[in-house]
């Protein structure tokens, strides 16, 4: 007997639990727990957000030491070979090049391929650049991209921003004589690596119609 009378008790303050919590949320509707199943708009990238959280844009580090943060993340698409084509897409499908011209020579926005750098050559900071924008007129991105996208153009920008041995063909020096060669134009080729395509330099500053890869 004693057991049912706690177990009718126990039912009793389930019930008004229950029915307390449904007229807290009718009179005050703001306090209303919300649905954490729908997430949709959360982020569920490839890389955690707490980690990209500890990626820095800058290299000066309180007493030199960078314990605690990830300066050197890498993209989760670079064992993908076709990685860099499709970012090459995307570059154009998302009008990059209308900032930063077509294989990103540089135009409104500054040069991609090259090694100058506003905010950091990694791939985590180009990421972030993307995602977050930046105060130089860069749009942020991350409300619109869906992240392997993202990642597809951070391949893509790597894979422009320097050719093969990490060192660029200047024009521009007589003394010492820079290299006779040059980054193919954009509009003679459009390729994710231009990079492994050169141009020998004329004298006279001529381009012959010839490629050499």
């Amino acid at each position: 007997m004693n057991r049912m009378r706690w177990a009718i008790v126990a039912l009793a303050v389930v019930m008004v639990g229950v029915v307390g919590a449904a007229l807290v949320s009718i009179v005050n509707p703001g306090s209303a727990p919300k649905d954490t199943a729908a997430g949709s708009s959360q982020y569920s990238g490839a890389i955690p957000a707490a980690a990209l959280l500890r990626v820095p844009v800058t290299g000066i580090y309180p007493g030199g030491n960078p314990a605690g943060l990830n300066p050197s993340m890498q993209n989760p698409l670079a064992s993908d070979p076709d990685a860099a084509q499709r970012g090459m897409r995307d570059f154009d499908s998302f009008n990059c090049s209308g900032c930063h011209a077509a294989n990103g020579g540089g135009g409104m926005g500054p040069s991609l391929s090259d090694d100058t750098w506003i905010y950091r050559s990694s791939p985590a900071n180009i990421y972030l650049t993307i995602v977050q924008g930046r105060a130089a007129g860069m749009p942020a991105f991350g409300a619109m991209l869906p992240d392997r996208t993202v990642w597809e153009l951070v391949a893509y920008i790597q894979n422009i921003s320097e050719k093969p041995n990490g060192k660029f063909g200047k024009t521009t020096s007589l003394d010492p004589q820079s290299p006779a060669q040059e980054q193919v134009p954009a509009g003679n080729m459009q390729t994710a690596t231009p990079w492994k395509f050169m141009e020998p330099i004329t004298k006279n500053g001529g381009q012959p119609g010839a490629l050499s890869p």
